[in-house]
């Protein structure tokens, strides 16, 4: 996957993929409800575990039902196809873990 930055008109074309993710301080940005913070964390843990495989980690914050998560390439000072990946695999993740959104 390549770590090169993508230009506004590519993150904003990709962007239209990936349903409630938006743009936020130059970063893919999510806000989700779950149930309880036991679905919250179940759902982190699903998402790590995919993070770590891909050797990209998110920007994410949690307190009791809700998880924020923002995605950007650091080394390459942007948003790259990496972070679409990623979040491309969050969403598989809640289709199968729907949240209170």
């Amino acid at each position: 996957m390549s770590s090169e930055k993508l230009s506004p008109t590519a993150v904003t074309e990709q962007l239209t993929k990936l349903g409630d993710w938006r743009l936020s301080d130059g970063k893919l940005h999510l806000q989700l409800v779950f149930a309880d913070f036991i679905a919250a964390f179940d759902f982190m843990s699903k998402v790590a575990v995919l993070a770590e495989a891909a050797g990209h980690h998110p920007e994410w914050s949690n307190v009791y039902n809700r998880v924020e998560i923002d995605l950007t390439t650091h080394d390459a000072g942007g948003i790259t196809m990496k972070d679409f990946d990623l979040a491309e695999q969050i969403n598989r993740v809640l289709a199968e873990n729907t949240p209170d959104r």
